[in-house]
């Protein structure tokens, strides 16, 4: 997974931790800098002059300062009780999917300290999260995606599922509708373009 700012992308690169690219001319990209994180990188999301990276199990939610591309640092990281696979970031929370329990919200309003705030129970597995106002659009599984009202963060209540006919596996949300990657099939590998369909689903 990958997220942009302006010229320069941040991409999760599983076992090399995060990398950062820069795009400025796209026929020659230049690698800027990186971080080994302790576990796999599976998702990224950038605010300010912070990355937020899931890591999986080890690693669960690190925080680390991008200021300076060339030589990323640690600033701190939040142990998840599952299998961190993504993370999307809204004013001071932080929204990380997992695998148990599901859609973890964590306050990183210090970056020093982030601190658990809430979290909600989905069925399967969270592989992905999308925020859109006091919404979170959690791709899961062969649960489809599931909408969930954080807007109390210490109290999320899902308003909303929609069943996808495969595995919901990465989730954004654009406007009025939520744009779903669906594996074909049970047991679809993450990252399979070839097995994916994208789906466009109304969320009004």
């Amino acid at each position: 997974m990958w997220r942009s700012r302006g010229t320069t992308v941040y991409v999760a690169d599983r076992a090399s931790g995060l990398q950062i690219i820069d795009v400025s001319n796209a026929s020659n990209p230049v690698r800027l800098g990186g971080y080994a994180t302790p576990d796999v990188a599976w998702g990224v999301a950038i605010f300010g002059t912070t990355a937020y990276v899931a890591d999986w199990n080890v690693g669960g939610l690190q925080i680390i300062d991008v200021s300076n591309a060339s030589n990323p640092t640690f600033l701190s990281w939040y142990d998840m009780p599952g299998n961190a696979h993504s993370v999307a970031i809204s004013g001071s929370y932080a929204y990380v999917a997992t695998d148990n329990p599901d859609l973890q919200i964590i306050d990183v309003s210090n970056a020093a300290n982030p601190i658990g705030v809430g979290q909600y129970d989905t069925v399967v597995g969270a592989w992905a999260v999308a925020i859109s106002g006091s919404y979170a659009y959690v791709a899961d599984s062969s649960y489809g995606l599931q909408i969930i009202d954080v807007s109390v963060v210490t109290n999320p209540v899902r308003v909303g599922v929609y069943d996808t006919p495969g595995n919901a596996l990465d989730v954004a949300v654009s406007g009025s509708y939520a744009y779903v990657a669906d594996g074909a099939g049970k047991g679809a590998v993450p990252g399979a373009l070839n097995l994916c369909k994208v789906l466009l689903c109304n969320i009004i």
